[in-house]
């Protein structure tokens, strides 16, 4: 069994209490290892001990102290996550395409619709599931859609439809059903 790595950290444990206060979760992991790496900085401390004590894998705990050993403390602050994404869409494409989903008669039944015509008239190339998720958290669309219906119907023809006398049904009874003995029909 090998001895464990001895690091001589130059921050006083005050100092690094102090920095993991101010610090993000995912640093303050990382100000946790180099506390405890203080603490027995004169005897030692192997990567599975110190792992013990801060739950975290050994493995990353190896990758952490040898990035204070060789850079420093301030590459051992930075993380090297980026932020998020620019949209493909832009804000006069956003518009244009709040304007088409809020007109009911544009005709668009489903996505693959409105993916053909982000593709032909915004002329993106952008995937289908893109295209999906970014219009259903923008414009709160849901894949369920009500019953197709002709988008150019002529709205003379409707009510002219709605106008028309409906046919007047009879209720229906009994009578035509004459029922002798009620005990025969339950007794077969």
């Amino acid at each position: 069994m090998s001895f464990p790595k001895i690091i001589q950290i130059k921050e006083t444990i005050k100092e690094l209490k102090s920095l993991q206060r101010r610090s993000i979760p995912l640093i303050a992991k990382r100000i946790n290892i180099l506390i405890v790496l203080k603490k027995h900085e004169h005897t030692g401390i192997s990567k599975r001990e110190v792992s013990d004590l801060t739950g975290i894998n050994h493995n990353t705990v190896l990758k952490w102290r040898n990035i204070y050993a060789k850079e420093g403390l301030d590459a051992f602050l930075k993380h090297g996550r980026i932020g998020f994404k620019p949209s493909i869409i832009k804000d006069n494409e956003r518009e244009q395409l709040e304007k088409l989903l809020t007109n009911p008669s544009n005709g668009i039944v489903g996505y693959t619709e409105l993916l053909n015509w982000v593709n032909t008239e915004l002329h993106k190339d952008m995937k289908y599931i893109t295209l999906v998720k970014y219009v259903q958290r923008n414009f709160n669309t849901k894949i369920k859609v009500a019953r197709k219906s002709l988008c150019q119907k002529e709205e003379k023809a409707v009510e002219a439809f709605k106008k028309l006398p409906s046919k007047v049904y009879k209720p229906f009874t009994f009578s035509k059903f004459p029922i002798q003995n009620s005990e025969s029909i339950f007794s077969r």
